[in-house]
């Protein structure tokens, strides 16, 4: 798909068009048609890089002419922090496999819920193994939204923007800069929602709870002054920090209140009147992917709503967030996931139960392709007492990349009854988290500038910043 753009290029069948780097929208009812389809897998599967960053482009510009645009969900979670809305459960969902399908299905039902605060992630991690960019995952996010007539703001988000404690232990400035370098690349990409992760760097050796924590907000603040550096005119991303690293012990007040003192403080020292964070990860008994059976099926969960329910008070009450979120928890029980909004827990983040769904409806051939490709790439994260089922299930996420292609080319039928399977499983969870009727809050308190691009000229000279396939998300 290449037009010209120097005068008016018509797309869309004449709906849209591109004149001196600008684009005109004529008819938004097109958007909602094959076309969309078309210069959404021109800006994954472009043959060319400059292929796909003017697709990119152009979704991104057509999104800010008819109010698509990525936004920062921070004014929302202040708002909340202040106690002037609540009630409801923001999830955040990590989209690691047929991006485009999914989202559609999360926009579908959004807009039939006239539901406004949620959240689209990806994961430092994810980002390696699922073969997406930020550049990539924010055009396809948009275009999702687009094609199916969703209005307003896009909360997307780099979820577990982590520091690998092992790296960092060798070379800690190396590690670091490596965080920030994918900040960049994020922000720059419309990511405008970054979950920092140094839960890592807690020494537990230590003999105190500041100490313990001390690096763990030192090198968050450190990372928090770098994305508000990165930050584009009128906009303040919502940054979130972590006390805990989720999979180990369950995080108490004493533990938030040294980890929040200690970042205020030191933030407030080197940056003053520097937004600090909206939000704070905390562990209340769930692991990333649940844990997984010999026989394939997933062990209960212990989860402690009684540690969410006080540690969002307290991060609310005395820091003025929007409250505790709950990692790890889309393999909960269905009969769990209520329990979020009543005891007021600010954001969960779901993601392994997703990509089950998927798996359960590809081809069977397709399955045992992804398998054969494991037994050979991934078999030296092979356990020795793994049943197969339990090594297929915890390495399957490592093929989304190398079959992505494979994956965007389903049968019509079989990608169909996949949506309707993801509309079925969203709708549940929206509903039992309340976030139906929540796009008023999201009108009240979000507001997002108009953000132009100009017209890429030729490839880009970026070069990809690095991540890390073996972190957690």
């Amino acid at each position: 798909m290449t037009d010209s753009t120097t005068s008016s290029a018509p797309l869309f069948g004449g709906a849209v068009s591109v004149a001196d780097g600008r684009v005109q929208v004529r008819d938004a009812a097109a958007l909602q048609s094959a076309h969309l389809d078309a210069l959404v897998h021109q800006a994954v599967f472009g043959a060319t890089e400059g292929e796909r960053d003017y697709a990119r482009w152009l979704i991104w510009q057509i999104g800010q002419a008819v109010g698509v645009r990525a936004a920062s969900i921070h004014d929302l979670y202040i708002a909340r922090g202040e106690g002037k809305c609540g009630g409801f459960t923001v999830p955040a969902i990590n989209v690691r496999a047929l991006a485009y399908d999914t989202a559609r299905s999360i926009f579908r039902t959004a807009k039939q819920m006239d539901a406004g605060a949620f959240i689209l992630e990806i994961a430092r991690s994810e980002i390696a193994y699922t073969e997406q960019r930020p550049a990539e995952y924010v055009a396809v996010m948009l275009a999702a939204a687009l094609r199916e007539g969703f209005r307003g703001p896009v909360f997307i988000q780099g979820d577990h923007f982590q520091v690998n404690h092992k790296k960092y232990a060798v070379d800690p400035v190396t590690e670091v800069n490596a965080v920030k370098a994918l900040v960049t690349e994020a922000v720059a990409a419309g990511f405008y929602n970054i979950d920092v992760d140094t839960s890592t760097l807690v020494d537990l050796s230590k003999a105190t709870l500041a100490e313990q924590q001390r690096l763990n907000y030192e090198v968050c603040v450190d990372i928090t002054r770098f994305v508000r550096d990165a930050e584009p005119n009128g906009v303040t991303i919502s940054i979130g920090g972590e006390i805990g690293e989720v999979g180990t012990e369950n995080s108490t007040p004493a533990e938030l209140e040294a980890f929040m003192d200690g970042f205020n403080s030191t933030l407030a020292a080197q940056a003053p009147g520097t937004a600090g964070l909206s939000k704070i990860s905390v562990q209340s008994g769930t692991s990333h992917g649940g844990v997984v059976l010999a026989d394939g099926s997933i062990a209960d969960v212990a989860l402690d709503l009684d540690t969410l329910g006080t540690l969002s008070k307290m991060a609310r009450d005395r820091y003025q967030m929007a409250g505790a979120v709950q990692h790890g928890a889309s393999t909960l029980p269905d009969t769990a996931f209520n329990n979020f909004p009543r005891v007021e827990t600010a954001e969960i983040h779901l993601a392994t139960n997703f990509q089950n769904i998927m798996y359960d409806h590809i081809p069977a051939s397709l399955r045992e392709e992804i398998y054969a490709w494991l037994d050979v790439n991934a078999k030296d994260e092979r356990k020795e007492k793994d049943s197969n089922e339990q090594f297929y299930y915890k390495t399957r996420k490592k093929a989304i990349g190398p079959f992505k292609k494979k994956l965007w080319a389903l049968p019509a039928e079989v990608r169909n009854a996949l949506g309707a399977a993801y509309d079925a499983k969203f709708t549940f969870l929206f509903t039992q988290l309340g976030i139906g009727g929540t796009r008023q809050y999201v009108e009240q308190f979000v507001k997002v500038p108009e953000l132009h691009r100009p017209l890429p000229d030729g490839a880009s000279t970026v070069v990809a910043a690095p991540d890390d396939a073996d972190l957690s998300d």
